[in-house]
């Protein structure tokens, strides 16, 4: 696997593959998988669905993260997505950026 380099905040260069783990970890870690899976749906749609249904929309990513921290209803279906009170704001933009990196 080819590893990237993503620049962060404060000049520091990250390997892409690690942010994925931490993503993956992070989202485990805040009960999103109770929900979602990441290529199959469950009560949630998969992961990748939602990279697919939001890819190249310019307000994809603060919608998400609106999704994540207060939830949503009527987007995927009659059943709605809880707030999680348990995700602060940069925990939600780390799992939507890991969402919509998936294919």
């Amino acid at each position: 696997m080819k590893r990237v380099l993503i620049p962060l905040a404060l000049g520091l260069l990250v390997a892409g593959p690690a942010l994925a783990a931490d993503a993956s970890a992070l989202a485990k870690s805040k009960n999103c998988m109770a929900c979602h899976s990441v290529d199959k749906k469950l009560v949630g749609p998969a992961y990748k669905e939602v990279a697919k249904k939001f890819a190249g929309q310019k307000d994809a990513e603060a919608t998400l993260v609106t999704a994540v921290m207060k939830g949503s209803k009527g987007v995927w279906g009659p059943v709605p997505m809880p707030p999680n009170a348990n995700v602060n704001e940069a925990e939600a933009k780390q799992l939507v950026d890991w969402i919509l990196s998936l294919k």
